[in-house]
């Protein structure tokens, strides 16, 4: 039984009891036990993660922790320029697509709102997300910590906020989005792209009042849903603004 002392930085210590919060702590460490499961096992999912340093040198994963060691984590880095490091996953993903759990519906819609590619169905289990995020290069958005352990993902993010206004906006930041966002782009609903269409070619799909009142219409090529200027209008477009002031 050997034992090595930790730190963590910046929001990973989210994950950490309030002890063990921004201060440096000791963790035992018995046998061959690597840095990513030393982590993983003290509450920290590897996706959080862009850079350890064990003794002040800069890590792989794999890396195992001997008696006496001092091991430094850092949270991802969108912004700043850590080339000299090690990093522990590939590239931010500059166009990023999503794929969301169970609980994050209402987010969901409001990434589509602001024309982001996000995968979500209330009836997704937690082996089909992962899959999906690995093989179709998505960032997993997830309340779930242990979601994000599992190996097979790379990118992902635990969304703090409970609620959907304050997800987005947190989810706009940590990812630096907001200059990516391009609203109106996606149909809300099930994620297709939305196309202009002529109002002539819907008309008979048409309440009598929006008929009367509206004329200019979008539809999405996936499910067929119609899209115009409602009185909804202006609390989506307050949601789009909010997404791109915060990233």
């Amino acid at each position: 039984m050997g034992q090595a002392r930790f730190r963590f930085y910046e929001e990973l210590n989210d994950f950490l009891p309030e002890e063990r919060r921004k201060v440096e702590f000791a963790c035992d460490v018995e046998g061959r036990r690597s840095v990513k499961d030393l982590i993983e096992s003290l509450g920290v999912p590897h996706t959080e993660i862009e850079v350890i340093l064990v003794n002040g040198v800069s890590v792989g994963f794999d890396h195992f922790v001997r008696d006496g060691d001092r091991v430094s984590v850092y949270p991802m880095f969108e912004s700043l320029d850590v080339t000299p490091l090690l990093r522990l996953r590939e590239r931010p993903l500059r166009e990023p697509r999503f794929a969301l759990d169970v609980s994050l519906g209402r987010l969901a819609r409001y990434l589509r709102l602001c024309g982001f590619d996000s995968w979500y169905s209330n009836a997704a289990g937690d082996d089909e997300l992962a899959a999906l995020s690995a093989s179709e290069r998505r960032v997993l958005l997830t309340r779930d910590r242990e979601l994000l352990k599992r190996r097979i993902v790379t990118h992902g993010y635990f969304v703090r906020s409970r609620r959907p206004r304050e997800q987005l906006a947190e989810v706009c930041a940590r990812l630096e989005l907001g200059g990516l966002v391009q609203p109106f782009k996606r149909c809300i609903r099930c994620n297709g792209d939305l196309r202009r269409v002529e109002k002539a070619s819907i008309v008979d799909r048409l309440e009598p009042e929006t008929r009367r009142h509206f004329h200019d219409f979008h539809e999405c090529a996936a499910c067929r849903r119609i899209y115009w200027r409602g009185s909804h209008a202006a609390r989506m477009e307050a949601l789009v603004e909010l997404a791109r002031r915060a990233g």
